[in-house]
């Protein structure tokens, strides 16, 4: 990995980094008279940073079958806890849920400075609570969301004419470009009324690529965050590139201007009564400044737009990987929605238990962000008879509970069936299928991810059959994922679409 350059400058962090790892609360025999987590040795200074690799979901999952679902490790100078077990994660995330609920922030998010208006990276404090609450009133709450069902009718209705004409033309479909093209515009016409990209022009793949971006490089490891005395060298570049993303994505301030200034000239006009005018008569009265107004926009998009894609891009290719699965989906769907004039409406997705258990299936096989957002102790934490140190870094590894056979039989294989008649969610409540974490982390965007998901598959599999590209087998699908600090498939998803 890139970051071994950094050994270069080890020798001048020698005698600090060995005190860290060596002072009185020592790794083997715990701390204040409690045992520390079990977990895999150290070497010395590094830590366990060489046992990552370049999939750390995966091989923090391994690790945990040797040491348990709470398991210590060291990464450089940072201690970190990681939790591999629903009867774990329930204790750290609902019992202890306000002594972790602070956050561990990436270098690169720092090196941006958006981490200190943000409401994914922000402590629970009083500004945290405000922006929530804004996400939730403004964005949402039923109503809201309930009053957008027209608007991401029409954005599908556009994705799925897109699909009819590659159809027509014979052309392969990038589900994945197809399906960001369509949430992008969903979240931009909720937030401004306007599209952002077009499904023929180049455009939401920029965008995509800008996504992504921010993405891999706040997920990957980083020596800045294991060493924090070496985050002035940028010895990966991280920063450098980070704000490179950042600076291209600086297109809401733009917006609010304009905005702004079409406000103030408006005489008898209305105005567009989007999320954007919501949130400027909340800066107006003192609510929210503009800085405040574009990091929520930005977490808005970036979190919005990457999550549910890549869910889509997942579902549908482990649906090609698996025909049968398609040819059940498709029999719901005819029986339901046939019956309903041939549209498929919101509303319809409540009797769709197949669908919804393809969509539960696909979070639990490739979680949007297999480590949910890193959490911190906010002082010593009692949990599963151990003591967790204060300022401890926790991770919650949600696919290595995904993949657990002791859960989930057959856990490697992508069986919906296992969902149907079962009564459990990925909202929260269950802590075996928890993609979106739970407590007061819990992802504020869940309700409209989960109305988006669902229309947009059941849409592309109610219009389409599908098949996949020439020559290409099932059995020979490409399933790798790329980490970041969510989970991509490494390759791009291609499929032709054939008329019903």
């Amino acid at each position: 990995m890139e970051y071994y350059v950094a050994y270069l400058l080890m020798p001048c962090l020698l005698w600090w980094s060995i005190n860290l790892l060596w002072r009185p609360s020592s790794w083997k025999f715990g701390y204040g008279g409690n045992r520390l987590p079990p977990g895999p040795r150290p070497l010395p200074i590094i830590g366990n940073i060489l046992e990552l690799g370049d999939k750390p979901h995966q091989a923090l999952a391994k690790l945990s079958k040797l040491y348990g679902p709470v398991m210590m490790i060291k990464l450089g100078a940072i201690t970190t806890i990681v939790i591999s077990s629903p009867e774990a994660a329930k204790e750290a995330l609902q019992k202890n849920d306000q002594l972790l609920c602070g956050r561990q922030i990436p270098d690169t998010i720092k090196a941006s400075g958006h981490h200190a208006e943000s409401v994914v990276w922000l402590p629970a404090s009083d500004k945290w609570k405000q922006l929530r609450k804004v996400c939730t009133v403004q964005m949402f709450s039923a109503h809201k969301l309930d009053a957008g069902q027209l608007l991401r009718r029409k954005k599908v209705d556009e994705l799925v004419s897109f699909v009819h004409q590659s159809c027509r033309r014979g052309h392969c479909v990038d589900i994945g470009k197809a399906a960001f093209t369509t949430v992008l515009n969903l979240i931009s016409n909720t937030l401004f009324s306007v599209d952002l990209a077009n499904h023929d022009e180049g455009s939401s793949q920029e965008f995509r690529n800008l996504v992504w971006g921010v993405m891999e490089e706040t997920g990957k490891p980083n020596m800045s965050d294991f060493f924090p005395a070496l985050r002035w060298f940028d010895l990966q570049g991280a920063r450098r590139r980070i704000s490179g993303y950042f600076s291209r994505l600086a297109i809401f301030g733009g917006m609010i201007e304009e905005r702004t200034q079409v406000r103030a000239s408006m005489i008898d006009s209305s105005p567009s009564n989007d999320v954007l005018d919501s949130l400027i008569n909340l800066n107006e009265s003192g609510e929210l400044s503009r800085h405040e107004i574009k990091s929520l926009l930005l977490d808005l998009f970036v979190a919005g737009v990457d999550t549910s894609t890549s869910s889509l891009e997942w579902a549908m290719a482990e649906l090609l990987h698996n025909l049968e699965k398609i040819a059940r989906a498709h029999e719901e769907l005819d029986r339901v929605v046939g019956g309903n004039g041939g549209t498929l409406q919101e509303p319809d997705i409540a009797r769709l238990p197949y669908l919804q258990a393809i969509v539960k299936e696909t979070l639990r096989l490739h979680p949007p962000v297999p480590f949910l957002i890193p959490h911190k102790a906010e002082s010593d934490v009692e949990m599963c008879r151990f003591l967790l140190p204060r300022h401890t870094q926790v991770l919650v590894n949600v696919w290595a509970m995904g993949r657990d056979p002791s859960i989930w039989p057959d856990p490697d294989s992508f069986m919906p069936e296992r969902f149907l008649g079962r009564e459990i969610d990925f909202k929260g409540r269950d802590f075996e299928l928890i993609p979106f974490g739970t407590g007061r982390r819990i992802c504020p965007g869940m309700p409209l991810a989960y109305r988006m998901v669902h229309l947009i598959l059941a849409s592309l599999l109610r219009s389409f059959d599908w098949k996949l590209e020439q020559g290409v087998r099932p059995e020979e699908m490409d399933m790798t994922e790329k980490f970041g600090i969510t989970l991509q498939k490494a390759t791009p998803l291609r499929a032709i679409p054939m008329e019903v």
